[in-house]
C-alpha cells in the first residue's frame, strides 16, 4: 500500500503540467483530491484522465490570486468534511504558477503584479487557508511550489526571479516555525520540466509566438511532468525539506552555492534559459 494511500490532497494548477500529473498519480495511489485551476476545461480535463473514478475528487475552479476565494474554497472543503471547524487535510501542494518575460527596463508594472498575485501571493494564501487543517492531521505535508530561478537570477526574468525567491524565503522560515509540529514543509525548485509554462507565458520579444517560445524552452525542458510528480510525492513520503528536480537543476544549484557571484559567468546558456522562458 502506498505511502497516499487513504489520504486527502489539496492542489493548485491542477489542470495542466505537474498539478495534471500529481493529480493524476495520487488518484492511482488512493489518495482523494480537491483539485483547483483557474482553466476549467484544463481541470475537467485532469478530472477525466483519473484512472481511479472509485477514489473521491473533487473540481473547483480557482484564481489562486483571489484570497477570499481561496479562503471560501478551503471552508467549503472542511464543510465538505462534515467539519463546521478545521477538517484534516493531509496534502496541500500549492503549485499553480505563470510566466512574464521582460527587461526591467522595459517591464509592464501591471504584468509584474499579475504574476506575484499568482506566484507568491497564491502560495501564500494556500498556506494560510489550509495549513489550520494540515495542523489537524496526524501527519500533515505542505509543499510550495519554487523553481531553480529561486535559486538564480535569470536576465528577463526578473519578476518570475522575484516571486520564486519570494517563494523560497516564505517556506524556509515557515519550515523553522513549524519545526516542533506535525507539518512537513517542502520547498520544490524544479528545472527544466515539459510544461505550457513558455508557451502560455507574457512578455518577451515582439513578434515571438507562443509557438515560437514552447520550440524555445523544449530542448531544456529534460524532464517529464510525470517524473516530476514522482519525485515530489518521494518527496512527501520521505518528509524531504527541499527538492530538486533534474540533473539541470542539480547542476545549477551546485554552481550558485560554490559561486554566489560568478555563477552567471560559469553558466553562458543563462541568456537562452530567459530567451526560452520567454
Amino acid at each position: 500500500m502506498s505511502y497516499c494511500t487513504g489520504k486527502t490532497a489539496v492542489i493548485t494548477g491542477a489542470g495542466s503540467g505537474i498539478g495534471r500529473a500529481l493529480a493524476i498519480e495520487l488518484n492511482r495511489q488512493g489518495c482523494a483530491l480537491f483539485l483547483g485551476d483557474i482553466d476549467h476545461a484544463g481541470l475537467a480535463a485532469t478530472v477525466t484522465d483519473l484512472p481511479r473514478k472509485e477514489v473521491p475528487a473533487d473540481q473547483r475552479s480557482i484564481d489562486v490570486a483571489d484570497k477570499s476565494a481561496v479562503d471560501r474554497w478551503a471552508r467549503e472543503i472542511s464543510e465538505h468534511h462534515g467539519h463546521r471547524d478545521h477538517a484534516a487535510i493531509d496534502i496541500v501542494i500549492n503549485n499553480a504558477g505563470v510566466a512574464y518575460s521582460s527587461r526591467v527596463d522595459a517591464c509592464d508594472y501591471a504584468e509584474v503584479q499579475w504574476l506575484m498575485a499568482i506566484n507568491f501571493w497564491g502560495v501564500v494564501h494556500g498556506t494560510l487557508a489550509f495549513l489550520p487543517m494540515l495542523q489537524a492531521a496526524p501527519r500533515g505535508h505542505l509543499i510550495n511550489m519554487s523553481s531553480i530561478f529561486g535559486v538564480i537570477g535569470v536576465p528577463t526574468q526578473s519578476a518570475y526571479n522575484a516571486s520564486k525567491f519570494a517563494v523560497r524565503g516564505y517556506t524556509e522560515s515557515l519550515r523553522q516555525e513549524l519545526r516542533a509540529s506535525r507539518v512537513h514543509t517542502c520547498c520544490v525548485h524544479p528545472g527544466g520540466v515539459r510544461t505550457n509554462i513558455a508557451r502560455n507565458g507574457r512578455g518577451g520579444e515582439p513578434g515571438l509566438s507562443a509557438d515560437d517560445r514552447a520550440a524555445l524552452f523544449e530542448p531544456l525542458a529534460r524532464t517529464t511532468p510525470e517524473k516530476a510528480a514522482a519525485r515530489i510525492i518521494r518527496a512527501i513520503e520521505r518528509r524531504q525539506p527541499r527538492l530538486l528536480i533534474g540533473r539541470d537543476a542539480r547542476v545549477i544549484d551546485l554552481l550558485a552555492r560554490l559561486f554566489p557571484a560568478r555563477y552567471p559567468h560559469m553558466l553562458p546558456g543563462l541568456g537562452r534559459l530567459g530567451q526560452a522562458a520567454e
